[in-house]
């Protein structure tokens, strides 16, 4: 990992290339982010930088949070992310990180937390057919049906899939272009989507499979 950003996500749009084409693209708030702490193999056993982004009152940070920024000389900030690179002597506490890190062209990875759907049933959570709703079929259209066999092996197996909790899970979109960046505004542009909500924060990493 080279370089790294966090963001907020701002929706979706299009743009035009130089043929007229169009390309979907979500825009997102990336920056400006700060170095809030720089860990080190001599201190903490391993290289990376912890990442602070948006701005928050100081009334609504703890005490042990305040004396970190502090520490760092630095507003406090609502998100903090630790991001291993491979180079992290590049970076110092204090230094602002912006948009422009990232130029039209580069492939990045995006993550996100998706959008939470709430307690769910087979079809809608893991894609199952529904049993026909003719021929006195009965109120069962949309049960999961059999889990399991009888006696043996007398239990549900692992990994089976059923209804439960959905969505609400960390999502992680690899190799998305950055279609355009603008710098002056914070913003960036990737081709495609990805997770989460319009205001949801999400973290942009340059590809690790570019």
């Amino acid at each position: 990992m080279q370089k790294c950003i966090m963001g907020k996500k701002i929706g979706m749009t299009q743009l035009f290339d130089e043929k007229g084409k169009i390309i979907p693209v979500t825009v997102i708030e990336a920056g400006p982010c700060v170095i809030v702490q720089k860990k080190t193999i001599e201190n903490d056993g391993y290289e990376s930088l912890q990442v602070g982004f948006g701005e928050t009152k100081d009334k609504n940070v703890n005490k042990p949070s305040k004396g970190h920024f502090a520490k760092a000389d630095v507003a406090c900030k609502k998100h903090l992310r630790e991001f291993r690179l491979d180079d992290c002597s590049v970076l110092n506490v204090g230094d602002i990180i912006k948009a422009d890190t990232f130029v039209i062209g580069d492939k990045v990875d995006v993550s996100g937390t998706s959008k939470g759907k709430g307690y769910a049933g087979t079809i809608k959570r893991w894609g199952t057919r529904s049993l026909k709703d003719t021929h006195g079929t009965g109120p069962v259209h949309r049960h999961p049906g059999s889990i399991g066999a009888c006696s043996d092996p007398s239990k549900v197996m692992k990994g089976k899939k059923m209804a439960g909790h959905m969505g609400a899970e960390t999502i992680t979109i690899q190799n998305l272009d950055v279609v355009k960046v603008d710098a002056e505004n914070n913003l960036i542009a990737l081709r495609g989507a990805i997770p989460g909500p319009k205001g949801g924060v999400v973290y942009i990493t340059d590809s690790v499979k570019a």
